[in-house]
């Protein structure tokens, strides 16, 4: 149940808000819509308002709007062919074509910064609960301009920049944009002074190390990896390796360097019950093409909730929607230059899974993914791939070039490849869901 609520909330909402985007762009440049449909294939349900029929189809893998008098070598055109009506799609100039299919990538890129700020707004901004907590001095970097001038682990830094009794809030939300920090800190009992210089350091925890907390386990990023075979699960906390206290995820990630592929023991917190796993890392890739022992999970802080104004939470969700665009973007540079296996991506299968885990988790859960998913959908479908809408953009900018159109035995065969490659790449996406859902595999 929590996976049919899961996908009705994430999946239809986002591609309801992907074909609304087109929808809403078709309509402002006065082209008849007659099919709004989420889904694919056999109309299951549905209503009729003026000229366009809104339905859900049998087929969940997406959803699709039929204008009138489309390109009939698309595959969504249906079988009536264009008249040369005023309302037709066809009849329109190329670059009005172009901005209705770019309209719906880009309204994906838009509905996370509206979907956060609204959330933010009514149950708060999502932050590490170590931002309220004392800046005291953790293990230091080695070269840490801190170290230089005495400062030692468990130092508690009591004035910044004249900022009495400072927070790592403090120094993660100003940053450090001041190129020198006058600073007093206690130790046993002893107040010190001191100075510190962060020209070319805009990291505070190049200076005062990690911030303190537990590493939660926000994602298995693969079921076939080690973590998931001991037995750790998301909302784990990590909190022991090999009996050391691992508050920080670089803490956690130089531990299970140190550990090799040795068997690690990590106590994980799961709500009230503590356990004893053994897992014993495996050699990857990471982000960078370089060869790390790894567990197979992604982790970040604990979190907490806090008030926020319009202003801070609308900038606060701009931000993280344009850090996960980037993101994104990086990933499928990773795809196309192989530092990043197509079998680590997800299908329908793995989503809807993801999707009722989040649902399992709560509302925070669920949005957080929302927006991830509309991010995703948005990059994607701006590729130039033929069958997505990058591909039509791609097109339609070609016969711009060219002054004229393309034959229609080239547009149709532009639009087979596009077609093959991706019933190819989703079923084999899908069947690598599916093998890592099996007992076997996990």
């Amino acid at each position: 149940m929590n996976t049919l609520i899961g996908v009705i909330l994430v999946l239809g909402v986002i591609i309801l808000v992907h074909e609304w985007g087109h929808f809403i762009v078709a309509r402002l440049f006065k082209v008849r819509v007659d099919v709004f449909s989420i889904g694919f294939g056999p109309r299951l349900f549905g209503v009729k308002r003026g000229d366009t029929d809104y339905r859900v189809s049998a087929l969940p893998l997406g959803g699709y709007i039929r204008m009138a008098g489309q390109d009939m070598t698309d595959v969504d055109s249906g079988d009536k062919p264009p008249t040369g009506a005023p309302d037709e799609l066809m009849s329109k100039k190329r670059w009005q074509r172009a901005l209705i299919s770019f309209a719906g990538p880009a309204v994906n890129l838009i509905f996370p910064v509206f979907l956060l700020a609204g959330y933010a707004l009514i149950k708060g901004e999502a932050v590490p609960k170590y931002i309220d907590q004392p800046l005291t001095v953790s293990e230091l970097p080695k070269d840490s301009p801190a170290a230089k001038i005495g400062l030692e682990a468990s130092d508690r830094i009591t004035s910044l920049n004249g900022v009495a009794n400072p927070t790592w809030g403090t120094v993660f939300e100003k940053g450090l944009s001041d190129k020198v920090l006058q600073l007093t800190y206690t130790r046993d009992g002893q107040t010190h002074s001191g100075e510190i210089s962060t020209e070319g350091i805009t990291d505070p925890t190049q200076v005062f190390g990690d911030p303190p907390g537990h590493v939660l386990v926000d994602d298995i990023t693969d079921r076939e990896k080690p973590a998931y075979r001991a037995g750790i699960r998301r909302n784990d906390v990590i909190e022991t390796i090999n009996g050391k206290q691992i508050p920080s995820a670089p803490q956690m990630i130089a531990a299970i360097q140190k550990n090799g592929g040795a068997p690690a023991q990590v106590t994980v917190r799961r709500g009230s019950q503590h356990m004893n796993l053994t897992i014993i890392p495996v050699q990857g890739k990471n982000e960078r093409g370089e060869v790390t022992w790894q567990l197979g999970i992604s982790v970040g802080p604990e979190y907490t909730f806090r008030k926020v104004g319009l202003s801070e939470a609308v900038t606060s969700s701009v931000v993280k929607t344009g850090e996960g665009t980037v993101q994104v973007v990086q990933i499928v540079g990773q795809l196309l230059t192989g530092k990043l296996a197509v079998k680590q991506l997800q299908s329908v299968v793995g989503i809807a899974n993801a999707a009722g885990h989040a649902v399992q988790e709560g509302t925070f859960a669920v949005v957080a993914l929302m927006a991830a998913l509309s991010i995703n959908l948005g990059v994607l479908n701006l590729l130039p791939i033929p069958i997505l809408d990058g591909g039509h953009i791609l097109l339609l900018s070609l016969e711009g070039i060219r002054r004229r159109d393309f034959s229609m035995a080239f547009k149709e065969r532009f639009i087979q490849v596009g077609l093959v490659f991706l019933l190819v790449l989703i079923v084999y996406v899908m069947y690598n869901d599916v093998m890592r859902m099996l007992p076997l595999h996990s």
